[in-house]
């Protein structure tokens, strides 16, 4: 007899429901499962929270527990291109180019890259797909010394990979993230509701060398990603 609380078992038993269903498949009810499991509807409940925390079903009030679409996992402040990162987890990256070529600085990028505002540096915006689900907008500055990247196959290729090809390795990232309404353009581009909230994550990636390689805002349809970050009890964090 296993001696788990009956709660993960429930838990467990959701999860493999879960694996063969599609989101927005409707789960059995609090009432369903107690008469399955024989438990209370406080620890059918308590399984059912369990999912929710771990973004693999949502609650409907007087509806349902439903399958919700799997979050992508992402790491805080991580070098990894969308392309590495969307890999990791299974899924196949790909992007729709929306804007390529020269760009006027504004502050924060020529700060960012330690350039002059007066620099010319080039944009790549492009609409990051997994799987052919529209993911994010990544709105990436570069300096115009590394114009040759856009020669590069940028749709189906990764910007960091195309890097690498020019001799300068991503190798660390300095990152901030926020949470604020979608505009009309980022609900249009990644098919969001009116009501739809983007995570932005702006990122300053630099190469082995700790030069300046690209600043880059990067704008999440939040109910598709989960950001993740470990952190040190005493660890120095660097604000550079």
């Amino acid at each position: 007899m296993s001696s788990s609380p009956r709660y993960l078992e429930i838990a467990d038993y959701l999860r493999g429901l879960i694996s063969n269903s599609a989101p927005g498949d409707r789960l059995p009810s609090d009432a369903e499962l107690c008469e399955r499991f024989s438990v209370s509807r406080m620890t059918a409940r308590q399984a059912v929270t369990v999912l929710v925390n771990e973004h693999l079903v949502e609650r409907k009030r007087g509806s349902g527990t439903y399958v919700t679409q799997p979050r992508v996992p992402r790491a805080l402040g991580s070098p990894l291109s969308f392309s590495e990162s969307t890999r990791l987890r299974g899924m196949e990256p790909s992007s729709r180019v929306l804007r390529a070529g020269p760009t006027a600085l504004q502050p924060d990028d020529a700060e960012a890259l330690g350039i002059e505002i007066t620099s010319t540096a080039i944009v790549l915006e492009r609409l990051r797909l997994a799987d052919g689900i529209p993911m994010a907008v990544e709105h990436a500055v570069i300096p115009a010394a590394d114009a040759n990247i856009l020669d590069e196959d940028l749709t189906t290729g990764s910007l960091h990979a195309a890097f690498e090809r020019n001799g300068r390795i991503p190798t660390r990232a300095h990152a901030e993230v926020g949470a604020r309404m979608a505009t009309k353009r980022e609900r249009d581009l990644l098919e969001l509701p009116s009501n739809a909230i983007v995570l932005s994550e702006v990122r300053t990636i630099f190469d082995q060398s700790g030069a300046p390689l690209e600043h880059t805002s990067t704008h999440y349809a939040a109910d598709r990603y989960a950001f993740t970050a470990v952190l040190y009890r005493g660890e120095e964090v660097d604000p550079a």
